[in-house]
């Protein structure tokens, strides 16, 4: 399957999901039918598997791998496709990277290991560094670090050591609050070999293009990634009024995404795509993760009518496209 050679990574990239049945097995149909779905939305510039969104915590290699061949088979050959790397250790992050490569990646989604937390990234800035080093060698493909922001975050001089001392860098994914993420934009920006800032903070998405992000990568693409994708054209083309509105549309969705707890944000989009029509239900997930209440369901329900978001896409976006012109 073809990979897109020289990839850099831009635009907007939705984080897919992955459908389960009722066993909690994968459903490659389901799953396929999701992928087309994300890949044929106008805008769109590649697809990331293997990542958060997909649940890769609960996936095993041999799942992941068959990820890799299903998404090269359904969507390879029409746009590059972005692998998670996701391992608390760096040689199993080194294997994952490898047949990554080998089953159709364009570009690599590299996580921190949870193993640098509790004060390792901070007071041993060293062994982020080798853990990016020793996928770089293993690799030719072009690497997105992950920037968390919690203390799995890499600290700015850290952050740039990695983006100058490692070619095979070409983005970052942060996910920094406003005030470190426009630190980070205009840093990265301006090294010698500038690094792509691709924005995951989809509650502000507006504030992060207008800051300069060069696109971004976020699991609400799975469900928004064509009202994502207008915002994007129109801070491009300096439309505020067409962004405003369509951040205010963006708004409803985020509110229940992102809502409290944090980590059942996929488990909301996996609802959305279920209640849209999308996906066929019902939405599973794997434990420890569990099903929604079903007032919560609603709630998500409420928040597609409110955003205009149907089962073929986001309503009235032709009308803004021509606005934003």
């Amino acid at each position: 399957m073809a990979r897109f050679k020289d990839y850099i990574p831009h635009g907007v990239i939705p984080a897919t999901l992955a459908a389960f049945d009722s066993d909690f097995e994968f459903d490659w149909a389901e799953t396929r039918r999701h992928l087309a779905f994300a890949a044929n939305v106008d805008g769109v510039t590649a697809i990331t598997v293997n990542g958060h969104a997909s649940e890769v915590h609960a996936c095993t290699f041999d799942e992941q791998t068959r990820m890799m061949d299903e998404a090269s088979d359904e969507i390879g050959d029409r746009m590059p496709l972005i692998a998670g790397v996701y391992a608390d250790g760096s040689h199993e992050a080194v294997r994952l990277a490898k047949m990554s490569e080998a089953h159709g990646a364009s570009a690599l989604l590299c996580f921190p290991p949870n193993a640098l937390g509790m004060g390792g990234i901070q007071h041993r800035p060293e062994m982020g560094i080798n853990h990016m080093k020793m996928i770089a060698d293993a690799t030719d493909l072009p690497m997105i670090v992950f920037q968390y922001s919690n203390e799995l975050g890499y600290p700015l001089e850290t952050l740039v050591r990695i983006c100058e001392e490692i070619p095979n860098v070409k983005a970052i994914k942060d996910w920094s609050p406003p005030q470190v993420h426009d630190r980070h934009i205009k840093t990265l920006h301006a090294l010698s070999r500038p690094i792509n800032v691709l924005s995951t903070n989809s509650a502000w998405l507006m504030s992060s293009l207008v800051m300069g992000a060069d696109g971004l990568l976020s699991g609400a693409g799975s469900v928004i990634a064509d009202l994502q994708a207008a915002l994007f054209r129109a801070v491009q083309a300096k439309d505020l009024a067409t962004a405003q509105e369509l951040a205010d549309r963006i708004y409803h969705t985020t509110q229940v995404f992102y809502c409290d707890p944090f980590g059942d944000m996929h488990n909301r989009m996996k609802e959305a795509l279920v209640l849209l029509g999308r996906q066929n239900g019902p939405a599973v997930v794997r434990p420890p993760l569990m099903k929604l209440t079903d007032a919560e369901i609603a709630g998500i329900a409420k928040a597609m009518d409110s955003a205009g978001v149907t089962r073929d896409g986001a309503t009235g976006l032709d009308r803004q496209a021509l606005a934003a012109e």
